[in-house]
């Protein structure tokens, strides 16, 4: 393997080569036992929750309502504008095909 000398000394000052430039050979050890997490209660849990949740900021009665009529509007804008393409291209493959 063809290295330079600054490769070869990061490699050595992290112990994969020996001092004369050749790899080492080492096991690696085996995983240990990740230790298991004390589970929540779930009184604990919906505790976090509701403190969570007093954090959103959530909006006011007035921009739900625009929000949802801007929403529906563009629903009905797309609605017509896939209508009116699927309706030209059914008209125009009719067309070339009855011919």
């Amino acid at each position: 393997m063809a290295m330079n000398r600054e490769q070869k000394r990061m490699l050595q000052k992290q112990g994969a080569l020996d001092a004369d430039g050749s790899p080492k050979a080492t096991r690696r050890a085996p995983a240990a036992p990740r230790p298991k997490e004390q589970r929540t209660k779930p009184r604990q849990f919906l505790r976090e929750v509701r403190a969570e949740m007093r954090k959103v900021n959530w909006p006011t009665r007035a921009e739900t309502v625009n929000y949802s009529i801007i929403v529906f509007i563009t629903i009905l804008i797309m609605t017509a504008l896939i209508a009116g393409v699927d309706f030209g291209l059914s008209k125009a493959v009719l067309w070339i095909y009855d011919a």
